[in-house]
């Protein structure tokens, strides 16, 4: 049977990449580390380290077994965590990863009122996009995560378990009617804005396919991950969109597009927690994400997690 304590050692190596650093986040000496990495060679049979000058680096066995360490310390810690807390939920800790507009509306009430519920239990957040809080869900990292999906037929991978808590449809974001900030003029003649070239809506008012009506207009898209969605709706209607700006921030996005610089596309809880004065929104059909709670296991969960999901289920 594999040691938990030679697979915590593992881990952190893998983590650091280094026996010292290693050393120093558990509080122990490097002869130590350097034994309890041979005491598992020994249990597994396998090369798990391997020599490099003055360094080290993992062999690919070492990578696999520190890969699956990780999610058993994960575990076993979360097990820890879930004993502390099932007596009447009077201590003990509960943790959820969450993306941005999430932190941004809805997670704080659902904050609050696990906290008037169960004033004896401690709530841990991290904000983080879906893929990530998932790979921590795996890893035991966090008790829940809360994550959207754009596509809500393709099944979760064995062992993540989703609860829906509320849809949220995306908005084409234009200039407004409201004057730019000082010394902040639109970009482009008064004719190309007109026409929609600089991010501006069409004289004529909008069409029943917004995104189709600015096609010729400017774009501001996220990073290329998050962008992906706005690439295939645009798709869908035959063209490829013309993005200038490229920025994640909902704030910074909204004040290019309120000053004539562009077009954008926001999911709406992105909008609730952030609206700019100066853009007006028009609901993109066929853009809804759906956005659920994801836990690892089959029910029934751990009273924690069970109160922080119904937390969220009741605010969302």
């Amino acid at each position: 049977m594999l040691d938990i304590v030679r697979l915590r050692v593992l881990a952190a190596v893998a983590r650091h990449g280094s026996v010292t650093r290693a050393a120093r986040e558990l509080h122990y000496s490097q002869p130590s580390v350097s034994h309890h990495l041979a005491k598992l060679e020994a249990e597994t049979g396998a090369r798990l380290i391997q020599r490099v000058g003055r360094g080290i680096r993992l062999t690919e066995a070492g990578r696999l077994l520190a890969e699956r360490a990780t999610e058993i310390i994960g575990r076993v810690d979360s097990a820890s965590a879930e004993l502390s807390a099932h007596v009447g939920l009077r201590a003990g800790r509960v943790r959820l990863a969450a993306f941005p507009s999430a932190l941004g509306t809805f997670v704080p009430g659902a904050a609050a009122l696990l906290a008037r519920e169960h004033p004896g239990l401690e709530l841990g957040l991290t904000e983080t996009e879906p893929p990530e809080a998932l790979r921590m869900l795996r890893a035991g990292y966090v008790d829940a995560a809360v994550i959207f999906r754009y596509d809500d037929t393709a099944p979760e991978e064995n062992g993540i378990r989703l609860v829906h808590l509320l849809d949220d449809p995306s908005h084409l974001v234009t200039a407004g009617t409201a004057a730019p900030p000082p010394g902040a003029e639109p970009a482009g003649d008064p004719a190309a804005r007109r026409s929609g070239e600089a991010g501006g809506a069409p004289a004529a008012g909008e069409p029943e396919d917004a995104l189709l009506s600015h096609r010729d207009a400017r774009w501001i898209a996220g990073c290329d991950r998050c962008r992906s969605h706005l690439l295939d709706l645009c798709a869908q209607r035959g063209f490829e969109p013309r993005i200038a700006f490229t920025s994640d921030d909902i704030v910074a996005v909204q004040a290019l597009v309120a000053a004539g610089m562009g077009v954008t596309a926001l999911p709406g809880l992105a909008l609730q927690a952030h609206r700019h004065p100066g853009v007006d929104t028009v609901e993109i059909a066929g853009s809804t994400r759906h956005v659920y709670a994801a836990v690892y296991g089959e029910p029934p969960d751990p009273p924690a997690t069970a109160a922080l999901l119904s937390a969220l289920m009741a605010v969302a």
